[in-house]
């Protein structure tokens, strides 16, 4: 299951990779979100599965699951929620200076 799981991240960062080198902002807020997604399963996928009792409250002191990996996939969410929100909000900014979400249009005209 981990080996799919890789796999999967894998097609994920390629697909990030495409959508962040087209000159479309919001492609490029998109392929981050993916690729904050890829970055998300491979952490997954590294933490594996491992079945057992809470670390804490559980009798048995060799058998625990270990919730660092889950609190570090958390901790990616929110962290890349935020960038995003900040990527679409500064989108929406240049969208209304620019009139336009190409990348193009922000290098300006060649007298200037």
């Amino acid at each position: 299951m981990e080996t799919l799981t890789i796999i999967l991240a894998g097609v994920l960062v390629s697909v990030a990779t495409y959508l962040i080198l087209s000159k479309n902002l919001l492609r490029v807020i998109l392929g981050s979100a993916v690729l904050s997604h890829a970055v998300h399963l491979l952490l997954m996928a590294m933490g594996g599965l491992k079945k057992g009792d809470v670390p804490l409250l559980g009798e048995n002191a060799e058998a625990y699951t270990d919730a660092l990996p889950q609190a570090l996939i958390l901790t990616a969410i929110v962290i890349s929620f935020a960038v995003t929100a900040v990527f679409l909000v500064l989108a929406y900014r240049s969208y209304q200076g620019a009139g336009t979400a190409h990348s193009d249009s922000f290098r300006g005209s060649e007298h200037e």
